[in-house]
C-alpha cells in the first residue's frame, strides 16, 4: 500500500506528491520517500544527495536554480516547517509549457511535497518565519553546472504573494530572459 497521492500539475512530469501520514493523538509518522511508490511518479534514479535548509526571515526568496543539462537533477522538496510558495519553471527546450511556471504551498501540516523532474528551475517564497526544508536530489551538485534565472523577470510573470525584501544578490543579478 502506497503511503503517497501523486498529482499531476499542469507542467508536464512536475507532480505534487501527498504524504498520507499515519497518526494518533501522540502524533504522526509520515514517509518522506519510498523509491518504488515514486518510480511510477516518475522518480528514476536514486538520492545522491540530502540537503536540510532553513531560512528565518518570512518574505525572503530563493532561486530559481537549476543544474544544466549533462548534470540534470530531479528534486523532491518538502517543508518540514513553516510554510513556503515552492515554483517551479519549465526549461525543457521543445515544452509546450517551456518558461511556465507552477507553484503549491508547502507546509509542515500539508504533508505534501513537489517531485521536480529534470529540466526545471526551482524556487520558494517563505510564508512564515522559521522554516526549514528537505531537498532530495537525484545527482550531486556540480557547482560550473548550476544556472539561474531571475525570479522577478518579467517574462515569467511568477506571482510571487508577498512583497520580496529578502533576496540575495547572486539570485536578484541573474540575466532577464528578454
Amino acid at each position: 500500500m502506497s503511503r503517497f497521492l501523486v498529482h499531476d500539475t499542469p507542467l508536464a512530469g512536475l507532480k505534487l506528491v501527498e504524504r498520507k501520514p499515519v497518526g494518533d493523538a501522540r502524533g504522526f509518522l509520515s514517509r518522506l520517500f519510498c523509491a518504488s511508490d515514486l518510480a511510477a511518479a516518475g522518480w528514476t534514479g536514486g538520492i545522491a544527495q540530502i540537503y536540510h535548509m532553513q531560512t528565518k526571515k518570512q518574505v525572503a526568496l530563493r532561486g530559481m536554480h537549476f543544474q544544466c543539462a549533462t548534470h540534470a537533477e530531479m528534486k523532491l522538496v518538502s517543508c518540514v516547517r513553516g510554510a513556503v510558495l515552492d515554483v517551479a519553471v519549465d526549461l525543457r527546450a521543445g515544452s509546450p509549457t517551456f518558461l511556465k511556471w507552477h507553484a503549491a504551498e508547502l507546509s509542515a501540516y500539508s504533508h505534501h511535497a513537489f517531485l521536480i523532474p529534470e529540466g526545471f528551475a526551482h524556487g520558494f517564497q517563505t510564508l512564515t518565519e522559521d522554516r526549514e526544508l528537505l531537498y532530495l536530489h537525484s545527482v550531486a551538485w556540480v557547482p560550473d553546472a548550476e544556472g539561474g534565472l531571475r525570479p522577478q523577470d518579467p517574462a515569467l510573470a511568477i506571482a510571487w504573494p508577498l512583497t520580496i525584501s529578502d533576496i540575495s544578490a547572486r539570485d536578484a543579478q541573474h540575466a532577464l530572459l528578454t
